[in-house]
């Protein structure tokens, strides 16, 4: 046993005759948190200083609570759902399938990927891509021993260009849901349009810039043996709970209820058949921390600043221009700072009445926040991922074709979303 596995000496003493010593719970868990642990922490007590101070009004701040309050439920309860039904295999059975279906065909295995990751963008949310589907991919490209790039390219762009068609598809989406009073059904057939136009770019710029002959650097893989699950009850579970919560949200049951739901029924399964895989760390208190501290800090700096700026660059005509303008402001300021501050400084500033200006700037943040490793929560927890992963993703090479999709599909998307 390690000295890290030890056995911590009884709280107040370390020996006969030893002085008091120090409570090792809080420096253990202190030692544990990472990078973006303290982002989020530090974004929250940014929020509560300026809530306390006076610099943001506690009326505005108390709205803000009251308005992500639902949002939290989501996140928190999802995250679970989508964790458990990663280590009850769902994912590594569904990627090794595609492996096996495509038949070592690259042209095949490209186009399940992408349709795997867009699906799980899109029912689950873009963070469920970035944290649970760039491991499958980078361990699905050992198992055929080619080049990962690929593989790992498909699950930052499609987290993020696929986020457009459910509310739960990101959490900029809820937002907007709420302020346009659409159901999950009005909301994709609002922007179906615009997400097809979204994924015609990305897939095109994937295969031209990473999937193709010359870049991939095979010319067919030997397909795996099937995943088999080590609980074929849980697996079973899991994937129904998914099931579950997408025919509950797509029939009109709330959101936060919905995913808490399918969350509960995994949970108890893993209680009866695995008891092993829940702990605390399974709480997914990051994110939620993550999101109210920078809402609180964001209105704080709209409310003396980003907003006149905003204005100006955003416009209020709800006219073709005035779409685009609003979709371009929100992708630069999503890479400059991050999508979720970049939507909500942005949305303060259009007209309520200006639907589709608000949808243009939806687009803008969700396809938008590809150049900067920082531009979205799913980039970089996908970076981060990556560096740890040993993966080598050439910076010039990612943010040159990255802002090239990050144009063109702005550019496809917003015209869709007007025309069609």
């Amino acid at each position: 046993m390690s000295s890290q596995d030890a056995e911590p000496p009884p709280l107040g003493r370390t020996g006969p005759g030893s002085a008091p010593a120090r409570p090792w719970l809080p420096r253990a868990a202190l030692a544990k948190l990472g990078v973006l642990d303290w982002i989020a922490i530090a974004l929250l007590a940014a929020g509560l200083v300026f809530t306390a101070t006076g610099l943001l009004p506690s009326g505005d701040a108390s709205a803000t609570v009251r308005r992500i309050l639902p949002i939290l439920l989501f996140l928190a309860t999802i995250l679970v759902l989508a964790e458990l039904t990663a280590v009850a295999g769902v994912f590594d059975v569904a990627a090794t399938r595609l492996a096996v279906v495509a038949r070592g065909n690259f042209l095949g295995l490209f186009l399940l990927c992408c349709a795997f990751a867009s699906v799980t963008t899109m029912a689950l949310n873009l963070d469920t891509t970035a944290v649970l589907l760039t491991p499958v991919m980078l361990a699905l490209a050992r198992s055929l021993d080619v080049e990962p790039l690929p593989l790992a390219m498909c699950t930052v762009w499609l987290a993020n260009t696929a986020s457009l068609l459910l509310p739960v598809s990101n959490l900029t989406n809820l937002l907007a849901a709420d302020r346009v009073d659409l159901s999950p059904a009005a909301f994709a057939a609002r922007l179906g349009p615009a997400q097809a136009a979204s994924l015609v770019v990305t897939l095109t710029f994937l295969w031209a810039f990473y999937w193709r002959r010359g870049r991939r650097g095979a010319a067919r893989y030997v397909p795996p043996a099937p995943h088999v699950p080590a609980d074929k009850w849980l697996f079973r579970i899991a994937g129904a709970a998914c099931v579950f919560f997408i025919a509950a949200l797509l029939g009109g049951v709330e959101l936060g209820v919905a995913s808490a739901i399918a969350a509960f029924a995994v949970v108890v399964a893993f209680a009866v058949r695995q008891r092993s895989a829940l702990r605390w760390g399974l709480v997914p208190w990051r994110l939620p921390v993550f999101v109210t501290g920078l809402f609180l800090v964001v209105q704080t700096i709209s409310v003396h600043l980003l907003g006149t700026v905003m204005s100006d660059l955003i416009s209020s005509s709800a006219g073709t221009a005035g779409v685009y303008r609003a979709a371009l402001t929100g992708a630069g300021l999503a890479n400059l700072v991050n999508n979720l501050p970049a939507y909500v400084a942005g949305e303060a500033v259009i007209p309520v009445a200006n639907h589709t200006q608000l949808l243009g700037l939806l687009i803008g943040v969700n396809v938008g926040p590809l150049v900067t490793p920082w531009a979205s929560l799913a980039t970089l927890i996908w970076y981060e991922r990556c560096v740890t992963s040993g993966v080598d993703v050439p910076l010039r090479r990612f943010t040159l074709t990255s802002a090239g999709v990050a144009a063109a599909g702005i550019g496809l998307a917003v015209a869709a979303l007007i025309w069609v």
